[in-house]
């Protein structure tokens, strides 16, 4: 019984907390190339992921049933570190000066969203 106790409060703190992962779905413009959308998210994790609890990852499929999309993958700690992070990131949005303004004005030059999806990873 000590032992099945000590076992379950060790797992319990892995079941209470998750990451969260936020998939970008997206479709590069003919003028953007795949190497100029990975500087992007470069400059994003270095002057605006970073001090917000976000990182990102680009994945290009290989094998996929689409294989024209690319995808953003953003992690944050959890759900809750992303809510801030994004209510953060629309609120520097309307600030044109604001990293995140001109970061933004650069993904939106380069690619189109087809869609997006959160997860919690356990």
């Amino acid at each position: 019984m000590r032992r099945l106790l000590m076992l379950a409060i060790l797992v319990t703190p892995l079941c209470a907390s998750a990451e969260y992962l936020d998939v970008i779905q997206v479709k590069l413009k003919e003028k953007c190339t795949p190497a100029t959308y990975v500087a992007i998210k470069n400059d994003f994790n270095e002057h605006w992921g970073k001090s917000h609890g976000y990182r990102a990852e680009i994945a290009q499929p290989v094998q996929s049933n689409d294989l024209a999309s690319v995808f953003w993958i953003g992690h944050s700690a959890s759900a809750e570190s992303f809510g801030k992070a994004w209510d953060t990131w629309r609120t520097e949005l309307s600030d044109s000066k604001s990293v995140a303004a001109k970061l933004n004005e650069r993904l939106e030059k380069c690619s189109t969203n087809d869609s997006r999806r959160g997860y919690d990873l356990y």
